[in-house]
């Protein structure tokens, strides 16, 4: 395992007597801000609740004395399962001030999952909050585990936590904690195996979002809608953590159908996304203007200012000030499409284990294809041997929770991080991603492939929201292609497939002409089904699995490659 001495040469680190930890700060702002709005609920496209910093301050220490009243020992681990509103927070914040530790888990797992987290992590209570399939989920809860419900939680026996905030006065003695507590253990999201409960500090937790703040200079003026997973380490430093750290307010998507309303309500000026939500604000601007029309308008100095305006208006960026691409790899032409609307999408770089505090550009800095250089504090390397990227970090986490051999596994004999990733750093220092040790394949003819930046090409297809580059033991690589729904809805329309099949292979040529031989893709396969979080095929930051996706259609690669076909519909 890293120790601090491993990390404490390498740069501007804060000192631990010198840091805020993130309670000190919310207590800061409950004090200073109290009467100011800090989490907001959404429903439907309008806003239903405001919660200040004060009254979150007071629910915060109102449950966490609830949790005292149980006698559980200090440093108990209490579970979240919900989707993102203003309660998860509340109830993380509640857990810390009561002297435990959160295990938040994702609203989407199976039973079996919850069951192995809540066990894995000899969980005492849960907070259950809001979800879609909670009877699905249910059965996974052991029945020792003592359950709180939300406000929006479905149906349920259990106390609910407007009872509890009504009913118990606030505790008096809440917790800070100390910089070496253990704070949170995050459970992985995991695109193989059975999740590993990553342990942080609260000594990791305020270093990260020192970090973020030194990025993005976070402050009460500004407005973040929370929509990915707040179970993710992402979501968590930049938008808890960071909303901690810099008074700023909290709006919280209410649904998917609604998230578009949601945009033009909150006209966020942080946000943060993944490369295939980008993607997807994408190709809803071009379904609605040709990507050649566009151009042209983006291409005449009286028109230009006013298109930029309107078409990030219409997505509900217009007050962005600060935009960043996260989770995987963004693909360059991506990334340039949004710079010439004149939002430039600032490329992170972090995990789990390293709290998030690794990489990033910065703005007016950003190179397409690299995620900058490392942050203060932080030195990374790239193992002559096999080219993983290791790094040395404040945020490095305590271990895996209860599994040492893995732990120690996971760091080289002199303290460094291994991340898993191949990379390269330039001579300015930046890190460019080359791809997954795990995910590199060689073909029959004993070439090995990195599939990442042939699938930065590929998803760049308008008809393509997702992708997955394959060839283990084939002659050469070949991708499946995931359509996006309005088009895949479209190809029972006469000549619709066909267009398609003739635009796609246009699309392939040009990629391959880019690649080296023993990189072409054969052919590309277009898949019917729909990869999601619900049916396994991708991670709850919409990474795709591999093993899943070989797995579901292994079985006909073979047939595939036989038929010697440009374009297949599988």
């Amino acid at each position: 395992m890293a120790s601090r001495a491993n990390v404490a040469g390498v740069g501007a680190i804060i000192r631990q007597d010198q840091i805020k930890l993130p309670l000190d700060w919310l207590s800061h702002w409950a004090t200073v801000a109290g009467s100011k709005p800090w989490l907001t609920e959404l429903t439907g496209g309008a806003i239903t609740r405001d919660i200040t910093w004060a009254e979150a301050a007071g629910e915060a220490r109102r449950v966490a004395a609830y949790l005292r009243t149980k006698g559980w020992e200090p440093g108990s681990r209490i579970g979240i399962i919900s989707k993102n509103c203003p309660h998860w927070i509340l109830a993380d914040i509640a857990i810390w001030m009561a002297g435990y530790v959160s295990v938040p888990l994702y609203p989407t797992l199976p039973a079996d999952s919850v069951r192995q987290i809540l066990e894995h992590s000899d969980s005492k209570a849960c907070f259950i909050g809001k979800l879609d399939d909670w009877e699905q989920m249910k059965p996974g809860v052991p029945e020792d585990v003592h359950c709180i419900s939300f406000p929006s939680s479905p149906p349920n026996d259990y106390a609910t936590w407007d009872n509890i905030v009504a009913d118990t006065p606030p505790l008096q003695d809440w917790a800070r904690g100390q910089h070496s507590d253990l704070c949170s253990i995050i459970y992985t999201s995991g695109t193989t195996g059975m999740p590993k409960g990553v342990m942080h500090s609260f000594e990791t937790f305020a270093q990260a979002a020192e970090a973020a703040h030194g990025r993005v200079r976070f402050s009460q003026d500004d407005r973040m809608l929370s929509y990915l997973p707040l179970s993710h380490v992402a979501e968590r430093l930049a938008i808890e953590l960071g909303s901690i750290r810099g008074g700023s307010r909290i709006f919280f998507n209410g649904s998917l159908e609604a998230f578009a309303r949601d945009m033009q309500v909150a006209r966020p000026t942080f946000f943060l996304s993944v490369p295939r939500l980008w993607l997807k604000f994408q190709q809803g601007v071009l379904q609605q203007i040709p990507a050649q029309e566009l151009d042209r308008m983006l291409a005449l100095p009286e028109a230009a200012g006013a298109v930029r305006k309107k078409v990030l208006g219409g997505i509900g960026l217009d007050a962005c000030r600060f935009a960043i691409g996260g989770a995987a790899p963004m693909p360059p032409e991506l990334l340039e499409w949004y710079q010439r609307l004149g939002l430039e999408i600032v490329e992170a770089y972090g995990m789990t284990e390293n709290c998030g505090i690794s990489h990033a550009n910065l703005p007016g800095q950003t190179r397409p294809g690299f995620v900058g250089a490392a942050y203060p504090g932080v030195a990374c390397r790239i193992a002559p041997d096999t080219g993983e990227v290791q790094i040395q970090s404040p945020g490095n986490m305590l271990g895996y929770y209860n599994e040492p051999g893995i732990t120690q596994a996971a760091f080289t004999s002199d303290g460094w991080l291994k991340t898993g990733d191949c990379g390269e750093i330039n001579a300015d220092g930046m890190l460019r991603i080359t791809g997954r040790i795990k995910d590199i394949f060689k073909t029959s003819k004993g070439k090995y492939v990195a599939p990442a930046p042939i699938e930065d090409k590929l998803v760049m297809h308008p008809a393509v929201e997702a992708c997955c580059v394959v060839g283990e033991n084939s002659p050469q690589p070949f991708g499946l292609v995931m359509l996006s729904e309005s088009i895949l809805a479209r190809l029972t329309e006469s000549g619709a497939r066909q267009s398609l099949a003739n635009s796609l292979e246009t699309h392939l040529s040009e990629i391959n002409a880019t690649l080296a031989p023993y990189e072409q893709m054969d052919f590309l396969v277009v898949v019917g089904d729909q990869w999601s979080t619900a049916n396994g095929f991708l991670t709850p930051t919409f990474k795709i699995k591999r093993d899943r996706i070989e797995k579901a259609y292994g079985r006909d690669f073979d047939a595939w490659g036989r038929g010697k076909q440009r374009i297949i519909f599988g």
